[in-house]
């Protein structure tokens, strides 16, 4: 057996692992300080944090939002950022799946000595996610969680009182979205979806620090580091649209290894010609939170699902807006 190469830094010891993102073969201790050095100068170069800021780090109990707690409260003690770290968890309600996830953000809690927030769907709205898709079925059931989860992450930081909300997006992640984005011509989001900081009025700033990071070297950091994660996908996800468009980014990947940070830097050059009409950010006339529409797209999900009318929601629909803003004449007369 061929012996390993020795670490491409010249430390002088034997590497362990080759790195997808940059070919590189590393040894541990290397990979680690690269690994986390990058995030740094994500968070340094995009100004996501200034000292003292209270910030969320949104944590489903999975490998992105583990490795992203676990690296933020390194860096935040070799860095002195002065953060005030806190885990924001969404309890969507799906039995089997999210209930299981959460013991493992339960413990990140106590492993990392973050302070935790489990907001649940049910208090929230008054409906879970298998009540949902009892409700609806199969189909369009991302469209809800989606949503409601964005909402429910801006309502936990609302009652947290923090400057920022963390997210363990990564650079699949979000090549994937400008894929699904491409697809879908929605120019709106497809303008938006590589920044790294996101924000409206009055809305609650939003960070992507794992942007620039490979999902596999996530694994392999979390791998090596000994993290606890929960893996299993969601018992509703096999039939998401992005499941779609993360096979097409895998087989892109198998021909050319760059294609993840391509497809970013690509979308991150894009441009809307100053004519066309762009949607404007603004505040929900019944919930208050930011929405490009007079109601947000959780209230008409909501008013469909309390109504019986759970595809009411679903897609562009002009009947829906015409039923939300006959609602909300009625009940400004009243």
């Amino acid at each position: 057996m061929p012996p390993f190469p020795q670490c491409s830094t010249k430390c002088g010891k034997n590497a362990i692992l080759k790195r997808p993102k940059t070919g590189d073969t590393l040894c541990k201790e290397c990979f680690f300080l690269a690994f986390e050095t990058e995030i740094h100068d994500t968070i340094i170069n995009g100004k996501l944090f200034k000292p003292g800021d209270k910030v969320a780090i949104g944590a489903s109990g999975g490998k992105d939002s583990t490795v992203l707690a676990y690296v933020l409260k390194t860096l935040n003690e070799r860095y002195k950022y002065e953060l005030d770290l806190f885990l924001l968890s969404i309890d969507e309600g799906i039995t089997g799946y999210r209930d299981d996830s959460l013991k493992t953000v339960t413990r990140n809690k106590v492993d990392y000595g973050i302070p935790l927030k489990i907001l649940s769907y049910k208090e929230l709205y008054g409906w879970t996610m298998d009540s949902i898709v009892a409700e609806i079925g199969r189909k369009n059931n991302c469209t809800f969680c989606g949503v409601f989860r964005r909402q429910a992450l801006d309502r936990g930081a609302v009652i947290l009182k923090v400057d920022c909300i963390a997210t363990g997006h990564n650079a699949d992640d979000i090549a994937e979205t400008v894929l699904m984005n491409i697809l879908r011509g929605d120019i709106a989001r497809l303008q938006r979806c590589t920044s790294v900081i996101t924000t409206g009025a009055d809305s609650i700033m939003r960070c992507k620090p794992l942007k620039y990071a490979y999902e596999k070297e996530i694994v392999m950091y979390a791998y090596f580091k000994n993290l606890v994660y929960f893996s299993t996908e969601c018992i509703y996800a096999p039939n998401a649209y992005r499941g779609h468009a993360r096979a097409f980014l895998k087989d892109l990947e198998k021909i050319r290894p760059s294609s993840i940070i391509d497809i970013i830097h690509s979308g991150e050059q894009l441009q809307v010609k100053a004519n066309v009409k762009m949607p404007e950010r603004r505040n929900c006339t019944l919930c208050g939170f930011v929405s490009s529409q007079d109601i947000c797209k959780a209230c008409i999900l909501l008013e469909g699902l309390n109504r019986g009318l759970p595809k009411l929601g679903i897609g562009k629909s002009s009947k829906a807006k015409k039923i939300m803003n006959l609602n909300t004449d009625k009940r400004n007369k009243i």
